[in-house]
C-alpha cells in the first residue's frame, strides 16, 4: 500500500511538473491592466490562463519569455495601461514597446 501511494505521489509530481503548474499568490506572477475594460472574464494567451481579477488580467508563472507574455495579453485586450511580471512593474519604454509589437498605437499609453 505505501509503495502504491508513493508511485501515486511520484506520477502526480510529474505531472505537475509536465504541466508547468505552479502555486502563485493570489495576485498571480503576471498582472496585466488593459486600457479600456474588458468584457471577458478569463483568456488563454498560448498555454496560459489569464484570469480578471479587479480590472487586472493575472495568470502564474508561464515558460514564455514575460515580453512575449506581454505582447500575447494586450493583442487579446486591445492594449495595456500596466504590466508586471514577478511583482516587477514595466516602466514606459517597456509598455509602448509591448503594445507597439502587439499592434496598439503607443499613443494611447501616454493619453493615459
Amino acid at each position: 500500500m505505501i509503495r502504491r501511494l508513493a508511485s501515486s505521489l511520484i506520477a502526480t509530481a510529474a505531472i505537475i511538473a509536465a504541466t508547468g503548474v505552479q502555486a502563485q499568490a493570489p495576485g498571480g506572477y503576471y498582472v496585466a491592466t488593459p486600457l479600456a475594460k474588458v468584457e471577458k472574464t478569463r483568456l488563454i494567451t498560448r498555454s496560459t490562463l489569464w484570469s480578471q481579477q479587479n480590472g487586472a488580467f493575472v495568470a502564474a508563472r508561464a515558460p514564455e519569455r514575460d515580453t512575449v507574455l506581454c505582447q500575447l495579453v494586450a493583442r487579446n485586450v486591445g492594449g495595456l495601461a500596466s504590466f508586471s511580471a514577478g511583482g516587477k512593474a514595466y516602466d514606459a519604454a517597456q509598455l509602448d514597446k509591448c503594445n507597439g509589437k502587439a499592434g496598439v498605437p503607443t499613443q494611447s499609453v501616454a493619453a493615459n
